[in-house]
């Protein structure tokens, strides 16, 4: 007690001024974080050469600007597109236009359809993979050909109507050229895909496409379309074997277009083959003039250079088919043969008679 009462003052004060500069260190702490976070979050004033140029942009999209975009690419894919068909098929620059073509669907977002998708720009989309197609078929390029056909499906299955929503506006178009806005070449590429089965043998996939378009033709059938019919009746002829009616609608003039000729080349290479085949088992062997004919080849030449590819045999004449190549006789040898057995049978008829 005494001691609180001689150095009372001294501790108070004491105490206070521990308690005074704690808080004025608070308060200095206080101020150096508070500044050095202001120096931090201060901008930094970027010279002349740092300053970044701000583009300001519209909320809104420019309607014509957008327009004027598409109708620029729509216009340069017609552009190209008549290039092509001013071009020949087998030149240089139709594969460069196919693809520059094509670049053009993909930025336009027009490689499948979709119901947003105008009816002019499926008008273009179609009629450039159909070009695509006619032009691998004259290239004979049958796997670019079934590429486009595969991609032109889509396209296909659409209703007429969504082609020709356009034609409002001219009233001045045929009934042909909206029937061709609807259907486009739909029947030609598709008849010159039953022809590509055809010369693979894929007879099945022939008739399950056969059936699926009978079954989505109208009521007068497909007995109209001359190029479905063509591959039919093709069909129909290998089936019964009638190669000569065959041989016949390829070279005469019911083929309906050329790119139907390139195929037919094809099939007339499946035909002889086939027929081929079937002299080895039929016959033991044939004269050079008989087998031209039945192979359909323009020379006693060609038949000869067609036997040795096969493997035949050609002596004296005749063309001998595997199976006799072991025992090759000339004509004569036959006959002499032939007369030999002549000759033992009536003896043996002579010595019956002698017995009865």
């Amino acid at each position: 007690m005494g001691f609180l009462s001689r150095y009372g003052a001294s501790w108070r004060y004491f105490v206070v001024s521990i308690l005074s500069f704690g808080r004025f260190s608070e308060v200095r702490q206080d101020q150096s974080f508070q500044r050095s976070r202001v120096i931090q979050e201060a901008p930094v004033k970027p010279s002349i050469q740092d300053k970044p140029i701000i583009i300001v942009a519209s909320s809104t999209p420019n309607p014509s600007s957008t327009t004027t975009t598409k109708m620029a690419s729509e216009s340069d894919l017609s552009h190209i597109l008549k290039q092509l068909s001013s071009l020949p098929h087998n030149s240089p620059q139709t594969a460069s236009l196919l693809s520059k073509a094509k670049l053009t669907l993909l930025h336009l977002d027009a490689l499948i359809p979709t119901p947003q998708t105008p009816s002019s720009l499926l008008l273009l989309a179609r009629r450039t993979l159909e070009t695509g197609a006619l032009i691998s078929i004259r290239n004979q390029n049958p796997e670019a050909f079934t590429r486009y056909y595969q991609q032109l499906q889509p396209f296909y299955e659409l209703p007429a109507s969504s082609y020709t929503s356009h034609s409002h506006h001219h009233s001045h178009s045929s009934s042909h050229n909206k029937h061709e806005d609807g259907v486009g070449q739909r029947s030609k590429v598709t008849g010159l895909y039953l022809l590509l089965l055809l010369t693979k043998g894929d007879y099945a996939g022939f008739h399950t496409l056969l059936e699926g378009l009978e079954v989505q033709a109208s009521a007068d059938g497909l007995d109209g379309d001359v190029f479905i019919r063509y591959p039919v009746m093709l069909e129909q002829w290998l089936m019964e074997g009638a190669y000569d009616r065959v041989w016949g609608a390829l070279k005469g003039k019911g083929v309906p277009s050329e790119e139907f000729a390139v195929f037919s080349e094809v099939l007339v290479v499946t035909i002889r083959s086939e027929i081929a085949s079937c002299s080895e088992k039929a016959y033991p062997s044939l004269p050079i003039p008989n087998a031209k004919n039945l192979l359909f080849l323009d020379s006693e030449g060609s038949v000869i250079s067609f036997a040795q590819e096969r493997g035949w045999v050609v002596k004296d004449g005749r063309i001998y088919f595997p199976q006799q190549g072991q025992d090759v006789r000339t004509e004569k040898e036959i006959l002499v043969a032939s007369g030999q057995v002549i000759e033992n049978t009536i003896g043996y008829a002579r010595e019956l008679e002698t017995i009865v």
